[in-house]
């Protein structure tokens, strides 16, 4: 089941909190692991250092309010 539909706004989220790490600067659209790929990609870029931190961390869309709070 795709889980991301249309262009989406997403971000990074903690696996075991769900809390908002990072939210990818643009809109994006495509395969779901097309776009996890991507997202994750730029996270590691901005802080090599985070792979590690990276296995606690998912993809996911962001909720209205974050998408305030980002823009």
């Amino acid at each position: 089941m795709k889980r991301f539909h249309g262009t989406v706004q997403v971000g990074i989220r903690e696996k075991e909190t769900n809390k908002l790490i990072a939210a990818y600067p643009d809109a994006i659209e495509g395969e779901d692991n097309d776009i996890e790929d991507k997202v994750m990609f730029w996270y590691y870029q901005q802080s090599c250092s985070a792979e590690e931190r990276m296995k606690n961390y998912f993809v996911d869309v962001l909720t209205e309010k974050e998408l305030k709070a980002v823009h």
